[in-house]
């Protein structure tokens, strides 16, 4: 299938699920196209890891614009202020799809585990069902590790918009050079949060690089 007819399938595949509410469905039309749970938890990690690291990039850049402001001596203020409530604007945007996408992995790994422990009852060798069990507890531990990381730098992401919004409606109410001044005392405590949040970050996509290794 070329990029094109897959990206319209899933297109198709997602608002399948999104309007029917059909998770039965929904994964029914992805087994039609060669998918099963696993290979769709796998691209949904993939693409939680890949918006995570977008979000990392835009919060630095959106930290970088907030310290150029804080050096303002002079010039055109309200330019610096619709440039950094543009970076505030994508910031959101960007944590908006890695909230997204760790749903849409938790959602699918919740009924890939489901589906597997089921299955697992109807295997009657005993030597068989035993090693898949031990299969299944495995791939669950390297989940739940990876699942902490990537919950815990979700976490970090809606304190620092909080802090980054502050700064752009307290700019928006008070566009002048003593607003400046104001907002410089913020500067460190913000810097902290993102440099937090981008090493949760880095941790956590350095969990899902594992997770994959040995998830087949």
């Amino acid at each position: 299938m070329n990029r094109r007819l897959y990206m319209i399938a899933a297109a198709c595949c997602l608002a399948l699920f999104l309007t029917a509410g059909c998770q039965t469905a929904y994964y029914a039309a992805w087994e039609k196209l060669g998918k099963e749970k696993r290979h769709l938890l796998r691209d949904n990690v993939e693409e939680a890891t890949d918006a995570q690291k977008e979000a990392s990039d835009q919060f630095k850049d959106a930290l970088t614009r907030m310290k150029e402001m804080y050096g303002f001596d002079g010039g055109d203020l309200e330019r610096y202020y619709n440039l950094l409530k543009d970076d505030f604007e994508e910031s959101e945007a960007r944590a908006r799809e890695v909230h997204e996408r760790v749903a849409s992995v938790e959602q699918i790994a919740n009924d890939l585990f489901k589906e597997w422990s089921n299955e697992i009852k109807e295997i009657k060798a005993a030597k068989l069902r035993s090693q898949s069990m031990q299969s299944l507890r495995d791939t669950k531990k390297r989940y739940t590790r990876f699942h902490a990381a990537l919950k815990k730098a979700e976490s970090r992401m809606d304190p620092v918009l909080d802090q980054f919004r502050d700064n752009v409606l307290y700019l928006k109410h008070n566009l002048n050079a003593q607003a400046i001044g104001a907002l410089k005392k913020e500067a460190d405590k913000i810097e902290v949060e993102v440099t937090s949040l981008i090493g949760d970050m880095k941790k956590s996509i350095a969990e899902a690089e594992t997770f994959l290794k040995d998830f087949k």
